[in-house]
């Protein structure tokens, strides 16, 4: 979690100095790219304050009120996240591409423009390094994709979809900027704007997509499934597990029940010491497993594994 920070802040730092000299850019060259290039850093930066905040609030232990704890926070916030680039980051980008495409206007002296976006390039970039070198260290084996998929942390794709958005929007309006002034070809700035804000759309679905699963509640692995399985059933007293349930609380909190059936031949307090040494079984195995229910039930044919 600490290097999803430090990719989070470093963020944080890189977008709101650019967006502030992308407005400052895009006023005086009366450039729309730029103007939304702005909005977009200015969107990033309150999401990268919104990721800190939902950070803090998941690590809130449990209580009365919530007696698993707040780590869906974190997912809630991430959704918000996904929500903020599309509204705002890209409806208002297109907005301002189509407007500008219908009402072209000359730009003025882009001499600016090239300087920010060129310091931005390094800026984000650099973001973008931080973040990626920081996804590598957790995806093991893994490719970007499928870690992306599988990971329980949208903390730490999150920074990386957006910096990936970001340096390629700024490559767009460069070269957009610069065909622009050499032919004379105003409707090149509204494009330019209108394909900034289509990325950051198309980012922000893939990223609802992912935060929206988390929020709902997603379950161990199959392959986990199936060793939890063994575990349990091994345990002297335990005849089958009939059924395995579970769901992320938050990216280091899973919640576990089983409903397990036991040997007729065994008391209550048999079956108790039983389920006292699955769960420690259990736990020595699996770390990320906070909260184990196990649940005794006679074998029937309506439960299915």
């Amino acid at each position: 979690m600490t290097h999803q920070k430090a990719s989070i802040y470093s963020a944080l730092a890189a977008n709101l100095l650019i967006a502030i000299t992308k407005f400052i850019a895009g006023t005086f060259s009366n450039s729309a790219s730029m103007i939304s290039e702005g909005i977009h850093s200015l969107v990033d930066t309150v999401n990268q304050l919104l990721l800190l905040f939902g950070l803090k609030r998941s690590k809130k232990p449990a209580d009365a009120l919530r007696p698993f704890g707040y780590g869906k926070e974190l997912y809630f916030y991430s959704f918000i996240v996904s929500i903020l680039i599309f509204g705002l980051g890209g409806g208002i980008s297109i907005y301002q591409g189509i407007i500008h495409i219908i009402h072209p206007e000359p730009i003025g002296d882009p001499t600016w423009n090239y300087v920010v976006l060129a310091l931005c390039v390094v800026f984000e970039g650099t973001s973008l390094v931080i973040a990626a070198k920081s996804f590598n260290k957790i995806r093991g084996q893994e490719t970007w994709w499928n870690a992306i998929v599988k990971s329980k942390d949208p903390s730490s794709f999150l920074v990386l979809f957006e910096d990936g958005a970001a340096v390629l929007g700024l490559f767009i309006v460069m070269i957009c900027m610069f065909f622009n002034h050499w032919l004379y070809l105003p409707e090149l700035d509204g494009i330019a704007s209108l394909l900034v804000g289509l990325i950051l759309v198309g980012v922000s679905l893939i990223l609802a997509r992912e935060s929206r699963s988390l929020l709902m509640g997603e379950g161990i692995s199959p392959a986990s499934r199936q060793k939890i399985v063994t575990i349990t059933e091994k345990v002297t007293g335990v005849e089958k597990v009939l059924t395995v349930v579970s769901t992320y609380q938050s990216p280091d909190e899973v919640l576990l029940m089983l409903i397990v059936t036991f040997k007729e031949d065994l008391d209550t307090h048999e079956i108790n010491e039983a389920i006292d040494q699955i769960q420690a079984e259990i736990r020595k195995e699996f770390k990320l497993i906070k909260f184990i229910i196990v649940q005794p039930e006679q074998y029937t044919k309506q439960f299915k594994f």
